[in-house]
């Protein structure tokens, strides 16, 4: 039987959104993954957990630099050729990453896989939005789901891998989820036309750098708390911040739209607790897996299945908020999100040397569940509060405020775990959580009754 023209079509755009979906998951999936191999890490390479630290968090710094100035040569030199070449990358890092002699190497692979990965979102996008002209909505939804998916259970992911193998097979797992989407992207992916030539500082290579800069400074001054707080780092990190706003705003293409952030208030507020959020979820996603091995001696498999419960029950609940957004606004849902958030983070000092695994789920299944009103609600009423010519640069915002949030995350936890981990360490970890869960619901009250209300800003 002959397929028809419309079936043709939807076969390509079903084979597109696959091959896009894969390839987007692979950014998240290999951040959290390798959470269960930092114990096996440290041991293999005979470095303390501040070397770990750095290992998060240079390749949130790849990542949070490298999404924007991709997006933008996606743009310039075609968006297909991008993805391919981001799929090139990621192959490279993983056939490379298993055999690094040292954590510095390891460190310089996974740098080159956090760019390859970053070359896939704002492409895959950018098709998207080019190729799919009806219920983009339910598509950027099956996007939303592959990356948060893959985020969520990736430390189980790793817990079986290094259950039944060592800690390369997390990057060698990447390569059947490359060549089906590679395979998929080559077949339906539309054809570039001509490379355009870049205007002259369309990528603000200053700024870029000056960013770097920054982020690495902030770095520097978390990870001090291991030995006193250096108010020399301080005060050289309030500085650069200063400048790098004052460098911005005098940009004609910014990295970091900072006329965007201030004359929209209320978005910077919601930025402000999506960079807080992560903080909590990524110290809990990094820092829980270590200490279950190295405190509780639970190995890498049964520390995958407690993991479950995170990535289970945010799974679960996420479609539920989602009904409830709908009805009531992002308000309501956010305050309940951060209720949780504050309240996991608080169960967490109730875990001692000899709790139940049983309960050590039930924790881990709370904080779990915030995940779930979080993602979903900050989005919400993020696009409540911008004008839809306004989407582009916020959503490229959104996504750097999570970037953010986990490279800070690592700094936490270098401070906390920087000479060992304890129990007391981790009970150290969750208070500071706790605060930053206060914060949380302070912003989330501060939000207007009901998300769409908001006057967008043009």
């Amino acid at each position: 039987m002959a397929v028809t023209k419309a079936e043709r079509s939807a076969q390509g755009h079903f084979g597109l959104i696959v091959a896009i979906a894969l390839g987007t998951m692979l950014n998240p999936l290999n951040t959290s993954m390798i959470a269960v191999a930092f114990s096996r890490l440290q041991e293999e390479f005979a470095v303390d957990y501040s070397a770990i630290s750095w290992l998060i968090a240079t390749y949130y710094v790849a990542s949070a630099v490298a999404q924007p100035v991709m997006g933008k040569l996606g743009d310039l030199f075609g968006r297909k050729r991008l993805f391919l070449a981001g799929l090139g990358l990621v192959t490279v890092s993983s056939m490379l990453a298993p055999f690094s002699a040292s954590i510095g190497w390891l460190m310089v692979f996974r740098v080159i896989q956090a760019i390859g990965t970053s070359a896939l979102y704002p492409s895959g996008m950018g098709i998207i939005r080019q190729v799919v002209t009806s219920k983009l909505a339910r598509t950027l939804g099956v996007m939303s789901i592959f990356a948060s998916t893959s985020a969520a259970f990736g430390p189980s992911v790793g817990g079986i891998l290094l259950h039944y193998s060592d800690w390369p097979a997390i990057f060698l797992i990447n390569f059947p989820v490359i060549l089906v989407s590679f395979i998929l992207a080559v077949r339906w992916m539309p054809k570039d036309g001509a490379a355009q030539k870049p205007a002259p500082g369309a990528l603000d290579g200053w700024g870029i750098l000056f960013f770097i800069v920054l982020i690495v400074t902030w770095l520097f001054f978390f990870l001090s708390f291991q030995t006193g707080v250096s108010f020399g780092l301080l005060a050289a990190a309030l500085a650069l911040t200063a400048g790098f706003y004052v460098f911005e705003a005098r940009r004609r293409h910014p990295f970091v739209d900072v006329r965007f952030l201030a004359a929209n208030r209320q978005v910077t507020l919601v930025y402000l607790q999506f960079i807080l959020v992560n903080i909590v979820f990524y110290s809990v996603m990094f820092g829980i897996p270590s200490y279950l091995q190295q405190v509780r001696a639970f190995d890498s498999q049964q520390v995958g299945l407690l993991m479950l419960a995170i990535s289970g029950f945010g799974v679960f609940v996420t479609p539920l908020v989602g009904r409830w957004i709908d009805r009531k606004g992002s308000k309501t849902p956010l305050i309940t999100g951060s209720l949780i958030v504050l309240t996991g983070a608080l169960l967490l000092l109730t875990l001692h040397d000899d709790s139940s695994p049983a309960w050590i789920f039930l924790v881990l299944a709370v904080l779990g569940i915030s995940g779930g009103f979080h993602n979903l609600g900050l989005q919400t009423a993020l696009f409540a509060s911008v004008a839809t010519s306004e989407t582009g640069i916020a959503s490229g915002l959104f996504m750097t405020s999570r970037f953010m949030g986990t490279i800070l995350s690592s700094s936490l936890l270098g401070a906390a775990f920087g000479h060992g981990i304890t129990t007391g360490k981790l009970h150290g970890l969750a208070a500071a959580c706790a605060v930053i869960g206060v914060l949380i619901l302070w912003l989330s009250l501060r939000l207007p009754a009901r998300a769409g209300t908001v006057k967008p800003s043009n």
